[in-house]
């Protein structure tokens, strides 16, 4: 049957008719949809959905599952795989049992990540097959056959979706949920899943050893289709290669081309095809793999072909591919006319105004940054992270971004560098659970310090509402015991802990010069539930007007850059955006900010 569905649902619909049993992920764009779908549907199929504290943890479970026989899949973005490398890079050694789909979605461009990281390397690294889609019906197709890949050479198979593919909606062809009928059970085998050098020489060679017959299995997937129509042709990938087709359609071309979905790259395959050229044009995203890949083969079979692409500078080497660019870069190869991109109009141009990232209305995140301001000064030091409240940057209170936990490690590293400024290291309460734990131990243990704000908005904002540990429910909406911040901060060393609302100013400043004046290591937790959250709730708070007799035009509250608050003239004025927060109504000077009766 056919179904209209976005990328990501095509992926969890995969995963149900493979008959996984345990499916593990830590949410982030673009992946998050996946775990998603599946989790409020998990009791229906009997399956475990979770979202786990972190890529790692995510990565373990579904290694776990794979050992006792059950097939399994693991869901993250990119930059997530970073975090889970260490077990899985092993795993290529110690191999599954059931059949294991490691689906790691990347970001060309970087539309919700801090690098354009290409997970085709690390499928490389650990020499693991790894598939390419380029659609929504390829990325379903592809993990069916990713699990039966798995089992069939013992190894973790990767699906490398990309935002576009993630994202897109299409017809997919789907069929029925399946149900695993093994009897799941856990076999000791020391020797294959106790990773002692002892034991992991051996598999190394086994490893191996595997490789030429995995790219044999490779190269005669469908996924990898050669059409010869003349000299000059293209080698294209994933969402890359449907650019290229659409391309050649409209130039009207007699161009040859050359789709690989599949890696190990099939040797013989592109060997063949370059034999047949003069010229080729290698178009891909992210980094030049399949390029790499074709200047070696070119040597042995063909070394006089024109090879093109990211190293000549036909295809950007940065950034996300679009069909315009494709289409330029073939129509440039053979000396065809390019097409400009639409511009927009002078007019247009001085009427809309710049749009830069910022908090929703209402946010928590931004009174707590007005409090932090106030209590440390301006020329404190702010180390950052990953998350909705990155978007404070323009408050003055985003020094460093780094990764996921990293605000306070490097807060520690810039203390003993030598920094005598106070520090306040920035984190959420997801990202302090998911990897900022050991960072907080270590500050204790080594006597850093400075001070951590815990901005506690009780969800995973920023990848699509997910639960986490401290949220006392789990991905499936079972209860979980509830969690308390300050009390695991206390446990991990830290001699000062303080909670305040955000919403209440005077309080919130108050939490900061406390821990701005404590001698050692401190924290503040900054709770107000999620604006976004609380709405979906039926939390509803008073709206808000300005007095225009009372105004007297300062700004101040237009400085505090509330997308709600907006300049009417001479005074100040409250939009339909307004959640009803209150802090406005408290920096105002003129107290001409009222509550609506």
């Amino acid at each position: 049957m056919r179904e209209y569905l976005l990328g990501n649902v095509a992926i969890a619909k995969g995963i149900l008719e493979a008959g996984a049993g345990v499916v593990s992920g830590y949410p982030g764009t673009p992946s998050s949809e996946i775990v998603d779908y599946l989790a409020p549907i998990a009791k229906e199929h009997g399956i475990h959905v979770e979202w786990s504290v972190n890529e790692k943890v995510a990565m373990e479970v579904a290694i776990g599952a794979s050992w006792t026989g059950t097939r399994s899949a693991v869901t993250m973005k990119h930059v997530g795989l970073n975090v889970a490398a260490d077990p899985f890079m092993t795993l290529a050694y110690l191999g599954v049992g059931g059949g294991m789909v490691v689906i790691s979605a990347d970001d060309p461009y970087c539309h919700s990540s801090q690098n354009e990281q290409d997970s085709r390397r690390y499928a490389q690294f650990a020499r693991i097959p790894c598939l390419d889609p380029a659609d929504p019906q390829e990325a379903r197709d592809m993990i069916l056959r990713a699990f039966s890949l798995s089992e069939k050479f013992g190894l973790p198979v990767m699906v490398r979706p990309t935002t576009r593919v993630s994202h897109a909606r299409a017809d997919v062809e789907v069929g029925l949920p399946t149900k695993r009928v093994d009897s799941p059970k856990f076999f000791k085998n020391p020797p294959r899943r106790v990773a002692l050098p002892v034991h992991a020489r051996p598999l190394h060679a086994e490893l191996l050893e595997k490789q030429a017959g995995i790219e044999a299995t490779l190269a005669e997937e469908l996924w990898n289709r050669a059409e010869m129509r003349g000299e000059v042709g293209i080698i294209a990938s994933g969402i890359a290669g449907l650019y290229a087709a659409e391309a050649i359609a409209e130039l009207e071309a007699d161009l040859s081309l050359l789709r690989i979905g599949t890696y190990p790259i099939p040797r013989r395959s592109v060997g063949d095809f370059l034999e047949r050229l003069d010229m080729v044009l290698v178009v891909e995203e992210m980094d030049a793999v399949i390029e790499e890949f074709v200047e070696m083969v070119a040597k042995e079979r063909n070394p006089d072909v024109k090879i093109l692409g990211k190293r000549s500078g036909s295809i950007p080497g940065v950034g996300e591919l679009d069909p315009l660019i494709v289409r330029n870069a073939i129509a440039g190869m053979i000396d065809l006319p390019r097409k400009m991109a639409p511009k927009m109009s002078p007019e247009a141009l001085t009427i809309l105004p710049p749009r830069p990232p910022t908090l929703c209305p209402g946010c928590s995140h931004r009174a707590a940054y007005y409090a932090m301001r106030k209590a440390f000064g301006k020329d404190a030091v702010f180390p950052n992270d990953i998350g909705c409240y990155t978007m404070g940057v323009g408050m003055g209170t985003v020094d460093t971004c780094l990764c996921m936990g990293a605000s306070i490690t490097v807060g520690s590293g810039i203390r003993f560098g030598g920094e005598e400024r106070p520090i306040c290291a920035v984190l959420g309460d997801s990202t302090f659970l998911h990897s900022g734990l050991t960072g907080l131990l270590n500050a204790a243990y080594n006597g850093a310090r400075m001070t951590v704000a815990i901005l506690d908005n009780s969800i995973t904002a920023m990848t699509g509402h997910q639960p986490h540990p401290g949220t006392g429910r789990t991905a499936c909406c079972e209860l979980s015991p509830p969690l308390s911040l300050e009390d695991i901060c206390r446990s991990l060393g830290a001699g000062s802990v303080d909670t305040a609302d955000p919403y209440d100013l005077e309080s919130m400043i108050g939490a900061f010069e406390r821990a701005r004046d404590h001698p050692g290591l401190s924290v503040v937790v900054a709770k107000q539930a999620c604006v976004i959250s609380a709405m979906r709730a039926g939390v509803r708070r008073p709206r808000l007007a300005v007095d225009s007799e009372k105004c007297g035009g300062c700004k101040i509250c237009i400085k505090f850059g509330c997308p709600a608050i907006e300049f009417d003239g001479n005074v100040a004025k409250i939009n339909a955006l307004c959640s009803g927060c209150g802090v406005c109504a408290q920096i105002c000077p003129e107290k001409a900010i009222e509550v609506v009766k």
